[in-house]
């Protein structure tokens, strides 16, 4: 498995991670993704893909760093998804180990993301890898993002 990091204007990004991030995020299109990873990119956001040996792509990660008063400094997963032909293969522990080395390298007390609440699957993944639960996400809707 090799794993890249993807930046603003690589065309793998829409051709290659894209359709596996679709399988977490079905709500993007081209141009959302875009958008939303253009200002995005400007607060940190990056993306990494994960390629198997015969050059697909199989697994996504959107991240970024944060530094704020509650963790001080730590790195975020906006989005971590295999695709479903391969999930349970290794592709999502490899990404999070490969985003701990990112986390470490930045000086990083954190390693966390949200998780929707119905993805009991995703959560049994968590709990393996070794995240605990710590808060509650609370969201309160304001606008349609499409």
């Amino acid at each position: 498995m090799k794993i890249i990091e993807l930046e603003p204007g690589d065309p793998r990004l829409e051709g290659d991670l894209l359709p596996v991030l679709l399988e977490l995020r079905p709500h993007l299109t081209p141009a959302l993704f875009r958008e939303a990873y253009a200002r995005g990119h400007a607060q940190g956001l990056r993306f990494t893909a994960a390629y198997d040996d015969e050059g697909r792509c199989v697994g996504a990660a959107g991240w970024r760093l944060v530094h704020n008063t509650s963790s001080i400094s730590k790195l975020y997963v906006d989005d971590l998804v295999t695709a479903s032909a391969v999930r349970s293969t290794g592709v999502g522990h490899a990404l999070i180990a490969h985003l701990e080395g990112h986390a470490r390298a930045a000086g990083c007390h954190e390693l966390n993301l949200d998780s929707g609440t119905q993805r009991t699957g995703a959560h049994r993944f968590y709990l393996r890898e070794r995240f605990d639960i710590a808060a509650f996400h609370f969201v309160r809707p304001l606008t349609d993002p499409r």
